[in-house]
């Protein structure tokens, strides 16, 4: 099955790379700086022959990315423009319907994760195709349309694109360089541990705001869990798997409120052509706040 999960996932990488290769390619036709179409080609090599290729070259195309974006040398481009009448027509013939999709990517991944030996990665790749299928389905779209439209969203991401994997990365290393461990330690000397609640209410704030910081939640669970969330949590006795749930999303609550989380917060501005950068922060706050609250008070009744 393990060999079966690998090949279905190369499959799925693979069609990133593919996506991103062709978004290199029209960065050329677009005569943009050639910078982007490094970013993209190398981008495109890292996903599809990631596994191949020897982790040095990997490493050094992901600095030459760096480099291009301390530079800013990575640029959006012309992209292709959405025809607004088009766009209106679309969204009355279609109304809710436009939901479905999403709705299906989301369903899909859940029951394959869940009810499969696939996993969610495979889950979430093969939800993404099915809820493309259905998108052209619904909408009629040509060939050409979704072609066209497809790469205009990949290269709207532009560089922020790559900070997921990047910042996730950066957990990894921050606890294998023992971050975890000497955050604990200096926690330790202020908030004594056995207190409950007070762990608790250290534990998924700590979550949040180092979320903030790094912009991913991932890449702070394996640092602020190793240092909080053991400690002064699961070795009070509390149940590991509610911790592991509620801390993580209570690491969501950061990334609501972060622009760091370029995915989430900075590209919805850029693909909405909002005048305000913070926008979608300034809206999403007042619920993060609220959200961090129930969590807190979640972990501390149902973990213990």
């Amino acid at each position: 099955m393990q060999n079966t999960i690998n090949f279905l996932l190369a499959i799925l990488y693979a069609l990133i790379g593919l996506c991103m290769a062709v978004a290199g390619i029209e960065t050329l036709r677009d005569k943009a700086r050639i910078g982007t179409a490094i970013f993209w080609f190398f981008l495109a090599i890292i996903f599809a022959f990631g596994d191949w290729i020897p982790a040095v070259v990997s490493g050094a195309m992901v600095l030459v990315i760096g480099i291009l974006a301390l530079f800013k040398q990575i640029q959006v481009g012309n992209l292709p423009k959405l025809d607004p009448k088009t766009a209106q027509e679309g969204a009355k013939r279609l109304g809710a319907k436009v939901f479905l999709p999403s709705i299906v990517l989301a369903l899909t991944s859940i029951l394959i994760a869940q009810f499969t030996p696939l996993g969610g990665q495979v889950g979430i790749g093969i939800g993404a195709v099915v809820s493309l299928i259905l998108a052209i389905i619904l909408t009629k779209a040509p060939a050409k349309q979704v072609f066209k439209d497809s790469q205009r969203m990949v290269r709207s991401v532009g560089a922020p694109g790559v900070l997921p994997q990047l910042l996730a990365m950066l957990g990894v290393v921050f606890t294998t360089c023992g971050v975890g461990k000497l955050t604990a330690d200096m926690i330790s000397h202020v908030f004594p541990a056995g207190n409950h609640f007070l762990g608790v209410a250290l534990y998924c704030i700590a979550m949040a705001l180092f979320t903030y910081i790094m912009g991913n939640a991932f890449a702070a669970f394996a640092v602020i869990t190793a240092a909080i969330g053991i400690p002064f949590v699961i070795a009070q006795g509390a149940n590991p798997v509610v911790v592991a749930a509620i801390g993580m999303t209570s690491g969501y609550c950061g990334t609501l409120v972060t622009p760091m989380a370029a995915n989430f917060n900075t590209l919805p501005v850029a693909l909405l052509e909002m005048k305000d950068q913070m926008g979608v922060i300034k809206q999403q706050a007042p619920v993060a706040v609220i959200l961090l609250i129930i969590q807190i008070g979640l972990m501390y009744f149902l973990a213990f």
